[in-house]
């Protein structure tokens, strides 16, 4: 009997231009909750939720709409949502890109280097810094100001989260569906920050855990799967100069990947998918470390499920590694079949042979197709939807052969 092989996303969705307009409108910077916008925002959830189950979606998500349109600034990236329901982050008058961080290694071997001064970035400046070349990184408010811990890190999210969660579990009643995820950053993502206020490294991503604990948690508790993203367990390596030994990163990743279990533990981890990336910006990632090095790192998060790029061409062939890994029993993988950085729609025919050779090693009842990153803001909400009905064809044809 042949294995129906689910599909889901990395999370973000394109956003309606009806409610970025709207969203334009509103004032967003004295803390008030405007009745009408979140009324726009929630019919926004549920009619992306009811696209997404068109599109052939099984695990369906809010399109991070939420954390997109229901913050104080908008940096326009994945994880700023959180910088607004963190107490202690203040804004400061300076860019990331020039912000030099102050994580170290324990033994002071690695220091991450500015923002700006990434080993891809520098290979290819000519590239980065040409507004015709398709690979130039966005001048957004993130690059103009940036976060800073100036204080006690502490969860103050609670109103925006419980909308969050309302607007998604209605959306999934509307659509007749019975299961949906929301996503949060995890604790390193989260941690890299400035920081004024904590004498350590370790102070400092433990104060981010025990924060973004109570996003976690609520969200488990209130019946959805909970997704954890947390690229720089990848693509902190691409901004450290001059590049370290695989060793020395993995002890400086380590108590990352430690704090992020300190963040779930006693949570269910079969509700609990992990997300890794290089980052995910368009760009050569000539310099990403390979999957083969991090990947016991990454199956040491205490999760059910691991979601991580696998469709891109700098990561496509890295399948190849599960023929050796042993999956640990009970959990499951959902690789990328489809790409976020490119505007080609892939051929369902391909994203089922990219489905077929992870079944061939893990088995086809451990594999979930999904994206390599999320398609909001990457390519063009058209080809974003037609990237995802491909997926679901590609994930059909797969079943029939596995």
């Amino acid at each position: 009997m042949a294995t129906r092989i689910l599909t889901s996303h990395a999370g973000s969705l394109p956003r309606p231009q009806s409610l970025i307009e709207l969203n334009a409108q509103r004032d967003r910077l004295d803390g008030s909750i405007d009745d009408d916008y979140e009324r726009a925002l929630a019919q926004s959830v549920t009619d992306v939720v009811a696209r997404q189950r068109d599109a052939g979606v099984d695990l369906v998500n809010d399109g991070e709409f939420g954390h997109s349109m229901r913050r104080e600034y908008d940096f326009g990236m994945w994880l700023t949502y959180v910088f607004a329901r963190l107490g202690g982050v203040e804004l400061a008058e300076f860019g990331m890109r020039q912000a030099t961080l102050t994580h170290r290694a324990p033994a002071g071997e690695i220091t991450l280097a500015p923002f700006g001064a990434r080993r891809d970035w520098t290979r290819f400046s000519e590239a980065y810094g040409d507004p015709q070349a398709g690979v130039a990184l966005p001048e957004g408010e993130m690059f103009q100001h940036t976060p800073i811990i100036r204080g006690p890190v502490t969860y103050t999210g609670h109103d925006a989260l419980a909308l969050d969660i309302a607007d998604m579990k209605a959306a999934l009643e509307a659509a007749g569906l019975q299961d949906g995820f929301l996503n949060s950053v995890g604790p390193a993502s989260c941690a890299r920050l400035p920081d004024e206020h904590y004498a350590s490294e370790e102070e400092a991503l433990y104060a981010c855990a025990d924060a973004m604990r109570e996003e976690y948690k609520a969200i488990v508790d209130a019946g959805l799967m909970l997704q954890i993203d947390d690229p720089v367990i990848a693509d902190n390596w691409d901004q450290i100069v001059p590049e370290p030994s695989v060793e020395a990163y993995i002890r400086f990743t380590r108590p990352r990947i430690e704090a992020l279990n300190h963040a779930i533990a006693g949570l269910p981890p079969e509700r609990i998918r992990f997300h890794l990336c290089w980052g995910s910006w368009h760009g050569p990632h000539s310099t990403d470390i390979p999957m083969a090095d991090i990947v016991e790192l990454m199956l040491e998060v205490n999760a059910g499920t691991y979601s991580f790029e696998a469709a891109n061409a700098r990561h496509e062939h890295e399948w190849t590694i599960w023929q050796d890994i042993k999956l640990p029993d009970g959990k499951v993988i959902m690789p990328g079949v489809v790409s976020h950085a490119t505007n080609v729609i892939e051929h369902p025919e391909l994203v089922a042979q990219r489905i077929e050779r992870f079944a061939r090693a893990v088995g086809p009842e451990r594999v979930i197709a999904g994206t390599d990153c999320g398609l909001g803001g990457r390519v063009h909400p058209q080809i974003a939807w037609a990237k995802l009905e491909a997926l679901s064809e590609g994930a059909a044809l797969a079943s029939t052969r596995v």
